[in-house]
């Protein structure tokens, strides 16, 4: 008996393979001419916006003075120090640049008194939250055990002492500005410690 052949599908499919898809089909017939379909779309019209480009190995970004000045100054050491603790800080350095001040420059009283400065600035800053009130208190008698090499005296205690007196009258200005100092930057830490507490307290608006 004659067999006869099942002819081929007109539909562009094989025997045993599965029909493509007609966004295939469509995607396929750009040619050589390079069309795409409209089923499929290259990844760059896909893309709701272009990439960036890339910026060359190398560059950096210039950074503006002010912020780099704030990173240095973030670096610094950045101690936490008792009442106690800034007291003897401040004192001990007070009388170390005392005697620096009557060994190098024969006792200027201006001198000690323009390094007392930083010195109650340091104090203020590096003392902890808890004892932000002890600045104040402790760079006058900083200042005054720093005098000790710094007055001049006849000898003897008594005139030690006289001198010292002396010269506390005489420089009370300096005495007066840096105690000004230590206070305003505790106060100023003090008042933006309540206002991040209080900011910490207040309900989350809706």
């Amino acid at each position: 008996m004659e067999q006869h052949r099942t002819p081929p599908p007109r539909n562009g499919t094989q025997r045993g393979r599965p029909p493509l898809p007609p966004q295939a089909k469509r995607g396929g017939s750009g040619g050589a001419g390079g069309g795409t379909g409209d089923g499929v779309r290259p990844a760059a019209q896909r893309s709701p916006t272009a990439r960036p480009a890339d910026r060359p190995a190398g560059v950096r970004r210039p950074v503006p003075p002010l912020a780099e000045a704030v990173r240095r100054v973030r670096r610094m050491p950045n101690p936490r120090l008792t009442g106690l603790g800034g007291g003897l800080f401040c004192g001990a350095l007070m009388f170390v640049l005392g005697c620096l001040d009557r060994l190098l420059l024969g006792a200027s009283p201006t001198v000690y008194g323009v390094l007392f400065l930083p010195v109650c600035l340091l104090t203020a800053l590096w003392v902890r939250k808890g004892d932000l009130a002890s600045p104040p208190v402790v760079v006058p008698i900083a200042f005054a055990v720093g005098l000790l090499p710094v007055a001049d005296g006849d000898g003897g205690l008594s005139g030690r002492l006289m001198g010292l007196v002396t010269a506390l009258a005489t420089q009370a200005l300096w005495l007066y500005a840096g105690t000004f100092v230590s206070g305003a930057v505790a106060t100023v830490r003090k008042v933006s410690l309540m206002r991040r507490r209080a900011d910490r307290r207040r309900p989350p608006a809706h």
